[in-house]
């Protein structure tokens, strides 16, 4: 019964059917709880209830009875509580995936200790907490261990290594600290290993270049030193990752890291190194002495007056130099002519950097705005150690004083020929190009791809507070890229909440596509994000703008969509999706038989998700990973 759209609880007259073998329910409405009658499925062997919203515990009773239960599924749910014990008895488990609920508590060691778990053993994407058990090291016929994004801590077992079968292993996203095991390096048939945002500290085990067929290493953002090795898959620099480790050094030289300094040296540097430390010392004290006061007082005025240059400075460092004059050279001297976009704090020109060599678009900002700097601020910090195919790639930022000795401040990006999503979406009577559902399925794809990325991906989460279609852009091939990130904020996560690292001010991104809270001076949040996911697409799959005039005393875009759903969608839906070009005829149910079959069903499931992320509780939107795996769904759907 996979794959369908059965909602409300599971009746627990299911459980007479006490001689099933095989029973899947996943991907479907189904809420509320386990039944305690499926303890009576004692033949059962293939269980799937994942991807619905099963909230409660998992009842122990019902996984002790599962003796002969070899693949289990119960991811992407709303389960919570602690593993129970009693999964001991299912001795036969093969495959388990209890990823992407909200189970908490340790790792159970009797979970560890069933010999027959060979595939798959992911419990990703929860809350739970603790060490991770030595008894990991039980696991030897374990293909894919993932127990990434949770909250475990401590250290790596070193028994790890016993786990002789293991291909792939991803422990990403803890709080677990000490050093990289050595022992990983004798796991022969590892395919891929992520170890990335972690507390890890030591070097990289020079072993692991030995491991001819390990094909992706990352160990990102941690606190690793010394020197990269050379050989095996660290040869690739498109198969490590190890951003964010500022004293690894060495490596290929596509890794950009710094030199090793000469072995025979390092004793010797070490020994006058301690000299020159204690003469710094000796002279520091004695000039601070003399001149504390004076100190004192001018390096306050000096920092009172340079603070702002400094932050900014700072924000930019990392990024190629460009200079006043060759931005002003680049777009023919901010001419009417290259000017593509007007913002809210600012200009867009297009133009030609001579020591690129390439076309790029150079957003100027008005710094007579009201937080203009604070935005230029936050799109620089925003880009400092984030890349990913689906955002706009900012070549550098410049900060200086145009020719009347005023502050300029410009942001220059890769250059996006086919414009904005909204230019696709709203054109005028003059323009014929038309965006077709393919084509929007995978431009939401792209944008979801980079909201994970900011969610999840990088080392501190970031919040983009202004999604919509103007900041979603198409480049040559009509791939979609997330941009502006003046509003962009960082996010730390203490106990499971998220908490801004930044001060925001005023109202935070564009009506419309703000979620309520913001109104009410709540914090920003990866869920106000999802909001505007939400309704941007539900605005590309109708053609309506949430400002739309239609929208007004208390009507808006969501309640639209949710009227018509699911039985009237085709009537809402925009009439270009499915139209040849100058053919206005909506899509009704008239028109639906000359759909493929499943596009019906690809676009309820697209509405629903929709719906699901603008929703006005924070706490009831559907986070990105869900997003991601529905989109996926819905991607598979069609081509077949």
């Amino acid at each position: 019964m996979a794959d369908n759209q059965i909602s409300g609880k599971i009746p627990t007259e299911l459980g007479n059917l006490v001689n099933l073998i095989y029973l899947s329910i996943e991907n479907n409405y189904l809420t509320e709880v386990i039944p305690e009658s499926f303890a009576k499925f004692q033949n059962m062997q293939e269980l799937y209830l994942g991807k619905n919203k099963l909230s409660g515990t998992i009842p122990a009773a019902f996984l002790g009875n599962l003796s002969h239960l070899s693949e289990f599924d119960l991811s992407n749910n709303l389960l919570i509580g602690e593993i129970p014990s009693t999964i001991e008895n299912c001795k036969k488990l093969q495959i388990v995936d209890f990823s992407m609920n909200n189970l908490s508590g340790a790792i159970p060691t009797q979970l560890l200790g069933i010999s027959y778990l060979s595939i798959l053993l992911n419990l990703s994407h929860n809350s739970f907490s603790g060490n991770l058990p030595p008894e990991v090291g039980m696991l030897k016929n374990i293909g894919t261990l993932d127990i990434s994004e949770n909250h475990l801590s401590g250290g790596i077992p070193e028994n790890i290594g016993d786990c002789s079968s293991l291909e792939y292993l991803y422990l990403e996203g803890n709080s677990l600290d000490g050093i990289i095991p050595s022992s990983i390096a004798s796991l022969k048939g590892l395919l891929q290993l992520d170890l990335s945002r972690y507390n890890l500290f030591g070097s990289i085990p020079q072993e692991l270049q030995n491991n001819s067929v390990l094909e992706w290493f990352s160990a990102s953002f941690n606190k690793l030193e010394g020197e990269v090795p050379m050989h095996g898959v660290f040869q690739n620099a498109n198969r490590v990752s190890l951003t964010g480790n500022d004293r690894l050094c060495g490596g290929v030289a596509k890794l950009n890291l710094q030199r090793c300094p000469p072995k025979s040296l390092k004793k010797r540097k070490h020994h006058v190194g301690r000299k020159l430390i204690i003469i710094i010392i000796i002279f520091s004290i004695a000039f601070i002495l003399l001149l504390s006061l004076v100190l004192t007082i001018i390096i306050y005025q000096i920092m009172r007056k340079r603070q702002r240059k400094a932050s900014t400075d700072s924000t930019i460092e990392q990024f190629p130099k460009v200079s006043y004059q060759e931005l002003h050279h680049a777009t023919n001297g901010f001419s009417v002519q290259n000017l593509i976009g007007t913002g809210g704090i600012g200009f867009v020109y297009k133009g030609r950097l001579n020591s690129e060599e390439r076309v790029v678009a150079v957003k100027v900002l008005n710094l007579q705005k009201k937080g203009a700097h604070k935005s230029f601020l936050a799109e620089c910090n925003a880009f400092r150690n984030i890349r990913h195919r689906n955002l706009v790639k900012i070549i550098t930022c410049c900060s200086s004083v145009d020719h009347k000795g005023d502050d300029f401040k410009a942001i220059v990006y890769e250059y996006m020929k086919n414009g904005s999503l909204e230019e696709w979406l709203h054109q005028n009577a003059e323009q014929q190009r038309t965006l077709k559902f393919e084509k929007r399925l995978e431009t939401v794809n792209g944008i979801a791809y980079a909201l994970h990325y900011l969610h999840y991906e990088c080392e501190k989460p970031i919040v983009h507070c202004d999604l919509k279609p103007s900041n979603v852009l198409l480049d040559d091939d009509m791939v979609a890229h997330v941009s502006d990130f003046g509003l962009a904020r960082l996010v730390s996560t203490i106990d499971g909440k998220s908490n801004i690292q930044t001060s925001s001010m005023g109202i935070k991104g564009t009506i419309g596509y703000t979620p309520p809270e913001y109104g009410m001076d709540s914090q920003l949040s990866t869920e106000g994000d999802m909001y505007s996911f939400g309704t941007l697409l539900m605005e590309m799959f109708t053609g309506r703008r949430p400002t739309d005039a239609m929208f007004k005393d208390g009507h808006n875009l969501h309640n639209y969509v949710k009227i018509a759903f699911p039985n009237n969608i085709l009537e809402i839906v925009d009439a270009t999706l499915f139209s040849e070009e100058n053919d206005h005829l909506a899509v009704t149910t008239d028109v639906a038989s000359d759909l493929r079959p499943n596009v019906e069903r690809c676009l309820s499931s697209l509405f629903k998700i929709g719906l699901s992320c603008s929703v006005e509780s924070p706490r009831e939107r559907t986070n990105i990973k869900a997003v991601i795996a529905e989109l996926n769904i819905i991607s598979k759907a069609l081509a077949d």
